[in-house]
């Protein structure tokens, strides 16, 4: 099967090994990869040569939905319950950026929530099956999506950049 893909798991002890692995395997053409560290380092997000979060664009989706829908509300609600005072104008736009305001706020506070829960893909239910505890300890891991041929060259590269250990998971 062309699709079939393998899972590499190399697991590091120092930060600088891990983050030449990762260049090392980007320079080599695999894009598939998954890092996992104890704690967030700029340093792998480096490496990994991450391109810009997508979250602001559901902030500022959320922002004009809530300033549309704010703006709707208030004028819908003016046009069916007039209230007629001193020859104003039914519709006012000033009164109502109050309300626009504050919807902006909500709806682009809420969407920022979703689009980080989506793009950090949370809840997950389930862990992946070769998620070492370690991880959350003290090392660092790096699975390499490759073709089933390629496994052993692979896990050569990845035990010639310094991994203490090295396990293949088929996907």
């Amino acid at each position: 099967m062309s699709g079939e893909m393998v899972r590499v798991l190399g697991i590091f002890a120092h930060l600088d090994s891990f983050t030449q692995a990762i260049r090392q395997m980007q320079h080599l053409g695999y894009r598939d990869l998954t890092a996992f560290s104890p704690v967030p380092r700029h340093e792998i997000e480096e490496a990994l040569e991450a391109g810009r979060s997508p979250v602001r664009l559901f902030t500022l989706v959320g922002g004009i939905l809530g300033g549309v829908t704010a703006l709707i509300l208030t004028i819908a609600s003016s046009l069916h319950y007039p209230l007629i005072t001193g020859g104003k104008p039914i519709v006012s736009i000033p009164p109502f950026l109050v309300i626009v305001f504050e919807l902006v706020i909500l709806f682009g506070s809420l969407a920022t929530i979703l689009g980080m829960l989506i793009n950090i893909r949370l809840p997950r239910i389930r862990l992946e099956a070769a998620y070492d505890p370690t991880f959350s300890e003290d090392r660092f891991g790096l699975w390499v999506g490759c073709r089933p041929d390629e496994n052993e060259r692979v896990r050569d590269i990845l035990r010639g950049a310094g991994a203490e250990e090295v396990r293949h998971e088929g996907r």
